[in-house]
Formats: structure tokens, sequence, C-alpha cells
């Protein structure tokens, strides 16, 4: 059994692990190193391109859920995640060099893998499954707008957050803590009365963005939008989002401040800490001047700026069944964001059921199909369901799993309890799949 997956990142490595650790034989095409996106910047395999979190790690919260359910069905990238984490209160981060380092050295070693090198022009014959990521080359995209017509291929836009050597930080004016007091104290939380956020966000309102290319226009996606974009939306929009001061109190005070603006370690030693929410198209001098005007960050060092850049999905539910393969041509599938599942975990998730459906096909068998109770199942079901009208990109979440049968009191209640029961169906289903 042979087959051909594109692109390394999340979804193709999880992708290609799965089938190598069923028999099949992969050739992994990767056009790293030799040539990159703008968002790229290493040469390693499931780079994180944004930000180092991959979100809630409770049971209560869904993006919770589903990385329980790829845990206990052994996905590779939880455990590289696991492996690398660093600490963030109740969510899941990790060292983004360590944790890709990680998957590059477990996907080149498996025996079932060959890893080839250079940029896919050309859809490749045979079974194939397509996870070239939000950033395909011109070139690939070319040969699937011929595919599956001009209209299929929608687009929106992403954004990444600066990073800041955490020895630059003045902790005379931030300190560590949690939001409520919730977990360990992990994050850098940096304060700002009225006054200063007042001078802030002016400054910010009006800042220069980046000059848009040829490959990118003015559209923003809702779930990723840059913060100065943001702050135009009104004066106190930051305050009910990203600077929002609830559950955060300085200590030198005893009262919570006008806003806080909090940053999260990006790295294992702790020495790099990104600003939670700043995905920003600012150019970068206009970055260091306003970003400094943070008080805590007047003297910032700024290890990386914040970039935008494009990112492409596919009009799935008119394309793509619960499997993620086409159901024009079945021999090609698809994983990834350009399925339209948004974020770290789901493009993981799309790339795990696309590998074990695929292998499961390929030997024979018939195909598991998860059920929308699960998170694994429900996302699939969402990304293929063709009553879904406006297709948009989506994380996971409780409101696209069924309900309950009965009446729990409370939210989180009632989410530890649909978690329970999703778990105890990924319990039955991994005696069938694990190999």
């Amino acid at each position: 059994m042979e087959i051909t997956v594109v692109g390394a990142g999340l979804a193709g490595s999880e992708c290609a692990w799965q089938l190598a650790q069923r028999g099949v034989h992969v050739t992994l095409r990767e056009m790293k190193p030799e040539k990159r996106t703008p968002a790229h910047t290493t040469e390693h395999f499931a780079e994180l391109c944004c930000s180092n979190s991959l979100r809630s790690d409770q049971l209560e919260n869904a993006v919770g859920l589903l990385k329980e359910e790829l845990r206990r069905l052994d996905s590779l990238i939880l455990a590289c995640a696991g492996a690398t984490r660093v600490e963030a209160g109740g969510a899941l981060a990790v060292d983004r060099h360590g944790f890709a380092a990680l998957v590059t050295e477990k996907i080149r070693s498996h025996p079932n893998i060959t890893v080839v090198p250079g940029e896919v022009t050309e859809i490749p014959e045979g079974e194939v499954i397509i996870a070239s990521g939000p950033l395909t080359s011109d070139a690939l995209s070319d040969r699937l707008r011929e595919l599956l017509g001009a209209q299929s291929a929608l687009h929106f836009y992403d954004a990444a957050a600066p990073l800041v050597s955490a020895a630059s930080v003045d902790m005379d004016l931030a300190w560590f803590g949690s939001r409520y007091d919730k977990g360990t104290a992990d994050y850098v939380n940096c304060p700002m009365s009225e006054e200063e956020y007042d001078a802030f966000w002016r400054e910010l309102t009006a800042a220069q963005e980046a000059e848009v290319h040829g490959f990118e226009d003015k559209h923003v996606f809702e779930g990723c939008m840059p913060v100065e974009v943001m702050a135009r939306r009104g004066h106190d929009t930051l305050c009910y989002g990203p600077l929002k001061p609830r559950g955060l109190r300085d200590p030198r005070t005893g009262k919570e401040p006008y806003a806080v603006v909090q940053l999260r370690r990006d790295n294992a030693q702790g020495s790099i800490y990104n600003l939670v929410g700043f995905q920003t198209h600012l150019k970068f001098p206009e970055q260091k001047r306003v970003f400094s005007m943070i008080p805590a960050l007047h003297g910032a060092e700024f290890l990386r700026y914040g970039v935008m850049h494009r990112n492409t999905f596919l009009d799935s539910p008119r394309l793509l069944d619960r499997y993620y393969r086409l159901k024009a041509e079945p021999r090609i599938a698809f994983a990834g964001q350009m399925t339209g599942v948004e974020g770290y975990v789901e493009s993981a998730a799309s790339g795990f059921l696309a590998g074990v459906e695929t292998a499961r096909r390929l030997a024979g068998k018939p195909p598991v199909d998860f059920p929308q109770e699960t998170a694994v199942g429900a996302l699939a079901l969402y990304v293929s369901n063709q009553s879904v009208t406006v297709f948009q990109p989506m994380n996971i979440n409780f409101g696209i799993i069924p309900p309950l049968d009965c009446r729990v009191k409370g939210k989180r209640n009632k989410n530890a309890a649909l978690s329970a029961r999703s778990l105890a169906l990924i319990e039955e289903i991994k005696k069938e799949i694990l190999p």
C-alpha cells in the first residue's frame, strides 16, 4: 500500500504518521527547505506560525476535549506537544522550536515514511492526501482551481503576534499571575491606567499598516483579527477582548487595572514571551513604537514582529465527505486548515482522521464513522455538512456536538458531561482502530 501526502505541517505530519503506523508506505512531499512561505522561518515540519499555544487543556472546553481524544488515539502531534510543553496555566503551550524539531525527528526516522523535498506543482497520481496548508503555493493552488473550479477555493487572513525577550520586560511594572488566580501564575501581566490606555489606543488606531502583498487583500478573518483592527471598532473594545482586566488584581494596588496586556511563555527556557492577542499587520517600526507604550514594555526587545498572511480554504461542504475525501474523485483527500478547520489541534485532528480512514480503505476495511458526539467526528461532519450555506472556518466547539439527552445544571457541568460521553465512545473506537 502506497500513498503520497503533500505538506508536512501539523495535519500532514499527523496524517503521514497514522498511515505509516498502519503499514502504509508514505511519500511525504514538503517544499521546505527549498522554498518557504511568507510565514515560515525554519526547516522543521509542523512549524507553528502564530501562537505557541494549543489553547485550553480543560475538558470543560471543546478544544480540551479534542486534545484528550487525540491523546487517547495515539496522536503524534499531541505526544510531541506533551513532551515539549511549557507552563501556561490551564492551556497547553509548547516550546515551538523543540516541538517542531521533535515532530520532524519522528517523521524522518519512521521506516514507512520517505520525505521528498521540493515544491509540488501538480497533483500527484494515485492515492494522495493534500495537506499543503493555508499558504499553498501558487502553482499547486492553480492546479486545485482547475480541478475544483475557481469558486471552490476561498481565502481568509491570519495574523501572528510579536515575541519579546523576557529579560527586557520591566517586572517592576508587571507581575506574574493567572486570571482569577486559576492554575499556576504563568502569565506576565502588564497593567495600564486609563490615561496610559487612552494614549496607547489613540496611537494604535492611527498607526501605519504594512503594505498589502499581491497575494493578499484587505479582508480580515474575524477569528484572528489584528489588534489594530479590533481597536478601531471602539475605544474600549480591547478592554473586553485581549486586554480584559477581569480577574487580574495588581498586587501593587490590590485593584484591577483599567487594561492588562498579558504575555505568555513561548519557549521552555522562559526567555521568550508573546503578546497574547496582539496579532498585527502594522509596519515593524510602528509595532516597536506603539507596543513600547505599554508601560512594562517600554524597553522591550522585540525578537519577532507580528506578521499577517493569507490563508486558503475550500468550499468543503460542496466538495468533501466526512472522511475529508473529494467526493468527485475519492483517490484525493484533503487535511488541515485548507479544509476549513481552524486551529492547530483541529488541523491535527483532520490529518488524523484522513490518515486513519485512508489506511483502512487501502486495507479493504470498513470506515470508522466517528460519531458527531465526539469532537473528532463533529468537526469532520461540520466540514462536510451540505446544509451549511455560507461556509467559514470553524474551531471545535460544543455547539456542533449534539446535546445531552438529560438536563445538567451549569455550563461547566454540562460541558464536562458532554466530554465524558465523548471519551466513552473514543474508548470503544480505540479497540478497533489502534494498530
